[in-house]
């Protein structure tokens, strides 16, 4: 009954919420906006849980001095500044000029553009082993890569001013996003979506278990 009760639970209300998605009725569209906001309370809550977990993990390796445990007070301390400064500014910790806004420009965004600068290093690095031509594929990608960036810079246009407006390596470089990049992008698109549904088919009907403790 431990494992069924759950099993029977998730099934009955994932076919209920694909049931809404076709019936346009009050007795399923009421129930379906009720558990939908009851996913987000629960949501909710998760994050509190992982706020409370990231703290207790953190506390005892500073406890116990492991290693970059400085690096972890920072963290905590940074944590509880934060939550600390946006209870007491209530609703209102969104509003330009208060000081949970500070923090977010101050603190939190340029922190995040220098995560993203480091990435940089490793994206350059990857480009550099994916462009390697070893393959018709490979080739047609470098190839791909070479003018898309050639184009998006002004010196791509001046190599090729002389050519008519639609042959010149921007317009090349605005095509090659437009038309072959976009339908990669929504094929891929497509594949990522026909897996989350079945992955929720597998989880509905019962044969994906493994967050039931971890069991297959």
């Amino acid at each position: 009954m431990k494992r069924e009760l759950p099993l029977f639970v998730t099934a009955v209300v994932g076919l209920f919420m694909i049931l809404s998605f076709f019936v346009p009725h009050q007795l399923v569209s009421v129930p379906a906006d009720f558990l939908q906001q009851s996913a987000v309370i629960v949501v909710a809550f998760g994050i509190v849980l992982g706020g409370a977990n990231l703290l207790r993990v953190n506390l005892e390796a500073v406890v116990k001095r492991q290693p970059d445990w400085p690096y972890r007070l920072v963290l905590i301390a940074g944590l509880l500044a934060t939550v600390v400064i946006g209870l007491i500014e209530g609703r209102d910790f969104q509003a330009l000029g208060t000081r949970s806004t500070w923090i977010y420009d101050q603190i939190y965004a340029p922190m995040s553009s220098a995560m993203f600068a480091l990435l940089a290093f490793f994206i350059a690095s990857a480009a550099f082993r994916a462009f390697r031509v070893r393959t018709v594929e490979a080739g047609l990608l470098a190839l791909a890569a070479f003018l898309v960036m050639l184009g998006r810079v002004p010196i791509g246009n001046a190599i090729t001013g002389w050519l008519p407006s639609g042959l010149r390596l921007g317009a090349v470089s605005e095509w090659i996003l437009r038309v072959p990049q976009n339908a990669a992008n929504r094929a891929i698109l497509i594949g990522a979506a026909l897996g989350v549904m079945a992955t929720g088919l597998r989880v509905i009907l019962g044969i994906e278990r493994s967050y039931l403790s971890g069991e297959e």
